[in-house]
């Protein structure tokens, strides 16, 4: 056979991944997730919602005394990327931060209930939105994956640039010195034994412009981040979370360019430790892909956001899954966790009847349906 270069490719894209799926099944396992239910239908059920403002503690401490708890939520991820008055690199705070004492009454009042805290920051990908630069490459605009791409004064899409939101270059050599820091910090001050990195629709990543990462193969390059990450925590027996949808074929699978990949980093999934747990989040139906993600050795959490009716899909659907599988895949679907991107405040606002806006009350609306579809499953 003559091998051209597409043959090349089409090797390389076969042995690529063998070689890392041995050096992945090597590397020293984190502390596993939880494979029993303890009685109830899943190891997981969670609510990921972004850190309240320091004003909004107090309520935000009633919500998980008075609904959370009761609701039997055993998982919170906290959206915490700036909202903390960081003494490593105080440059990179919002003007306005939760204090390490704030984020002390958010760890007693979850542990007082056996709810577990994890924290995430957005790293890789989702480092601006619409005209806003995020505090990371805004202070330090040398990260910048895409420099030659101007924040607009008025952002669309699409647009020509293909910008949806910026990333910083994963192969640049001082990121890391920054980001693992404030990983660090965030984690102590949770006392948190997980790490949600995000890591979701990265349109930019191994782009021509970039000096470090121009010619690379997308997918290597996103791999090579996750294990980064991943390894990092590791070292103090963390567990890291991270969204799916990087790690999905878009187009294969119909499922598009948000909920899964266009750009080839889809084939990671064969590239990173068994022990990352994926948040597979899908809002206009119930994707069956929880399926997928088990089969690859990952475990996998179903996110809903804002449709009541898919949220009760998916739980039946993880149970379903759980019931039917066999011993090994089983404990791989950990659960279900409603995602919330209205701010803390006003899902708050809207919870307690304080404010009627359709976004926010179709997450309170999805939030109430999963749990409720979850405790009916409860053992009489």
């Amino acid at each position: 056979m003559i091998y051209t270069t597409t043959h090349t490719g089409m090797i390389k894209k076969i042995l690529l991944p063998l070689a890392l799926l041995m050096a992945v099944n090597a590397f020293p396992q984190t502390k596993s997730e939880p494979e029993t239910d303890n009685g109830f239908p899943f190891p997981v059920r969670g609510l990921c919602i972004a850190a309240p403002q320091p004003q909004e503690l107090g309520l935000f401490l009633k919500f998980i005394d008075e609904e959370l708890a009761p609701r039997n939520v055993n998982t919170l991820v906290l959206k915490v990327d700036y909202n903390f008055e960081y003494e490593s690199h105080p440059e990179l705070r919002d003007s306005v931060a939760l204090s390490k004492q704030e984020v002390k009454k958010l760890v007693q009042v979850c542990r007082s209930h056996g709810i577990r805290l994890i924290p995430q920051v957005n790293l890789l990908g989702h480092q601006s939105w619409a005209e806003q630069t995020h505090n990371l490459l805004r202070v330090y605009p040398e990260f910048d994956e895409t420099p030659n791409v101007k924040m607009p004064e008025k952002y669309v899409w699409p647009n020509p640039d293909g910008l949806y939101c910026k990333s910083y270059c994963p192969l640049h050599p001082e990121v890391h010195k920054v980001v693992f820091v404030l990983v660090d910090e965030v984690c102590d001050a949770f006392e948190a034994d997980a790490f949600h990195a995000g890591l979701d629709e990265v349109f930019f990543i191994g782009e021509e412009q970039c000096p470090r990462c121009a010619g690379k193969d997308k997918a290597e390059l996103f791999a090579g981040e996750v294990r980064k990450i991943r390894d990092h925590l590791a070292e103090k027996n963390r567990t890291l979370w991270m969204w799916g949808d990087r790690l999905i074929n878009g187009r294969s699978t119909g499922i598009g360019e948000w909920e899964g990949s266009f750009n080839g980093t889809h084939y990671a999934v064969d590239m990173i430790p068994k022990d990352v747990v994926i948040c597979d989040w899908h809002y206009e139906r119930p994707e069956q892909t929880p399926v997928y993600f088990a089969m690859k050795g990952l475990s996998v959490v179903a996110c809903p956001w804002n449709r009541a009716e898919v949220a009760r899909l998916q739980v039946r659907d993880m149970l379903k899954f759980r019931e039917h599988s066999n011993p090994v895949m089983k404990v791989r679907y950990l659960g279900v966790m409603q995602t919330v991107w209205a701010p803390a405040g006003a899902f708050l606002a809207a919870f307690y009847g304080q404010i009627e806006w359709p976004v926010s009350q179709n997450e309170v609306n999805c939030f109430k349906a999963l749990f409720e579809e979850i405790n009916a499953h409860l053992p009489e």
